[in-house]
This record gives C-alpha cells, sequence and structure tokens, in this order.
C-alpha cells in the first residue's frame, strides 16, 4: 500500500471528514471532502467501501479518523489512510 503522501500526489482519492457538523461551522471544512461524522460511518460503511480510489480519513486530531478507518477496514474497505487532523491535512494539501 503507498503512504498518504504518495496518495495526496496522485490527487486521486476521496477525503472523508468524520467531525461533527458543528465542528464543520466552528473550525472550516476542507473543500471536495465528504461529512460522515464518525456515529454514522458504519450505517455508511457501504457508500465509502464502495468508492472507487484510496479514501483519506480526517477529524480533528486523527483519533476519531484512527476508529472510522478500523471499522471501514472491518466492513471491507480496501485501501484506506489515516489523514490526521484537519489542520495537518490541509498543510498537506497546500505543499501539494
Amino acid at each position: 500500500m503507498s503512504t498518504l503522501h504518495e496518495v495526496l500526489s496522485t490527487g486521486t482519492y476521496h477525503l472523508i471528514d468524520v467531525r461533527e457538523p458543528l465542528e464543520l461551522e466552528m473550525e472550516g471544512a476542507i473543500e471536495g471532502a465528504t461529512n460522515i461524522p464518525l456515529g454514522e460511518v458504519v450505517a455508511r460503511a457501504q457508500e465509502i467501501t464502495s468508492l472507487p480510489n484510496p479514501v483519506i480519513l480526517f477529524c480533528r486530531s486523527g483519533n476519531r479518523s484512527g476508529k472510522a478507518l478500523e471499522l471501514l477496514y472491518d466492513e471491507g474497505l480496501n485501501e484506506g489512510y489515516n489523514g490526521g487532523g484537519y489542520l495537518q491535512l490541509q498543510s498537506l494539501l497546500d505543499a501539494q
């Protein structure tokens, strides 16, 4: 499997923000990311696992996105990455 940096450099991935909607309003969002709060990840696992490209999950610190990634691998996700915290991932994207 590729590293997060390698996947970001391809430009071919899906960003999923597992923060709560209120957090996005307060902290900001990454353009193009889909908001699926952690509490909805299992219910929407089919939607996520059927995406054709790698999935990069992120949250405020990387903790919830790590938990979401574990849940999704249990549901059959093939290629997923923990993008860490919102600000960290935004910096990586800005550097591309």
